[in-house]
């Protein structure tokens, strides 16, 4: 199976890495030093530094020559260009070649996911997600992980299972779109509120409260969008918040980390080569939850820290000092 992954940063890149062991496999840069360098060196250093990638691997950055005779297409793209790349890349993709989102965000004013982005343009391709507790730097290192590919098709899903697997990765499959992608946007917005304990200086039964608190959110909103409840305690769910929240490697938990430590999020994003989409996200996943009535007291903490000149400090103080209510409150029927 052909396989094209847009965008090569860290994560774009190590499934890239993946598939070219499994078939031929084309990363798009969007840069064209950082093409050359995979074809050539068979190094990103700029996303992935210290990682050899497999000789197999080709990149390019013309757009229309990774995609046109692709049988999968793999968007690797931040949630805020996902559209217009995907938009430019439409007239090159071949009919009803899946579209698997690799991006863990919404799409802001829409509130959509990535899967309603790629319906909206590519209405006639299977769309879904590959996701789960996947830091980029331990998967290239051959650690053991899992993840779960979801599309609303099993037989296109089971197809997907040996393109992203290799020896040290396993890959579950998932009919649960919409709990996978909300799950994955969500953890992002937790670990930042999960690395601003991290930099107040707190301890275990914190971040504990924080973890076990925001997975009861994102549950809560999830299942308000049409997602299955055993999809929060699975990879996508649980296990992916439990990684990006506890990681030093989580982009999302550094964000948080400094804001802990007193800095402004406009610093702490500017020093990032990378992007952060729990901050972005934030403001989103606040927005669809009153839209649906839905509850999410942390999200909405870390809202304010991040767009609205709150403290980490006064955002806690915020939380501690809620009424008292049932622990399943807005989850059980």
């Amino acid at each position: 199976m052909r396989v094209a992954v847009i965008g090569a940063g860290s994560w774009g890149t190590t499934v890239a890495a993946i598939a070219s062991q499994n078939g031929p496999t084309t990363l798009w840069a969007r840069r064209g030093d950082v093409a050359a360098e995979v074809n050539e060196q068979h190094t990103n250093e700029t996303y992935l530094p210290e990682a050899p990638l497999p000789a197999e691997l080709r990149a390019t950055a013309e757009l229309d020559e990774a995609v046109h005779d692709a049988d999968v297409v793999v968007m690797a793209v931040p949630s805020h260009g996902f559209r217009d790349v995907l938009a430019e890349a439409a007239p090159h993709i071949r009919p009803w070649v899946p579209v698997v989102s690799l991006s863990k965000g919404l799409e802001q004013g829409s509130g959509k996911r990535m899967s309603q982005v790629v319906n909206d343009l590519l209405p006639e391709h299977p769309a879904g997600v590959l996701t789960g507790p996947n830091l980029a730097k331990e998967i290239m290192a051959g650690q053991p992980a899992a993840s779960v590919v979801a599309m609303a098709d099993d037989r296109i899903a089971d197809g997907l299972q040996p393109v992203f697997a290799a020896p040290a990765f396993r890959v579950y499959t998932n009919l649960d779109i919409v709990g996978c992608e909300v799950a994955g946007a969500l953890k992002n917005v937790m670990a930042i509120a999960a690395g601003m304990a991290f930099g107040m200086g707190f301890g275990d039964n914190t971040k504990a409260t924080l973890m076990t608190r925001g997975l009861a959110e994102l549950t809560r909103l999830g299942v308000a969008m049409g997602g299955d409840p055993l999809t929060f305690s699975g990879l996508a769910g649980m296990g992916d918040l439990v990684a990006t929240c506890m990681s030093s490697h989580s982009r999302n938990h550094r964000v948080g980390l400094e804001l802990g430590r007193g800095r402004s999020v406009e610093e702490i994003v500017s020093e990032m080569n990378m992007v952060a989409e729990g901050v972005k996200t934030s403001r989103v996943v606040c927005e669809l939850a009153r839209s649906l009535g839905v509850e999410m007291p942390i999200a909405e903490q870390v809202d304010a820290v991040c767009h609205q000149g709150v403290s980490a400090q006064d955002a806690l103080l915020a939380l501690m000092t809620r009424p008292s209510r049932s622990e399943i409150h807005g989850i059980r029927p």
